[in-house]
């Protein structure tokens, strides 16, 4: 089990059970789940997700025209079928 765990190190031992039952050993997993602990082999742990550091800062609200723009695209469908395609752009101060 040790060989096959340092060939393979990314299996745990539900693998390991497998490989060794092709191999011709026919041991109860329970009991290999015991030894592979007793072992210290385990799996190693992948990496998180990385998270933001620091405080966030809130959006700053606009104090006038023309500070802050939205933009959002649009799409439509005519009678006939053909496509139409927008572009909306709104001041976020005035909502013109």
């Amino acid at each position: 089990m040790k060989e096959l765990a340092a060939k393979r190190r990314r299996f745990g031992f539900r693998r390991l059970h497998i490989l060794l039952k092709r191999e011709g050993w026919d041991v109860n997993w329970k009991k290999l789940y015991r030894l592979y602990r007793e072992e210290g082999l385990t799996v190693r742990k992948r990496g998180g997700r990385k998270r933001a550091v620091g405080t966030r800062t809130p959006v700053a609200i606009p104090q006038g025209p023309i500070q802050r723009w939205s933009l959002d695209f649009m799409s439509d469908a005519l009678e006939d079928g053909r496509r139409c395609r927008g572009v909306n752009v709104m001041d976020d101060f005035s909502r013109e």
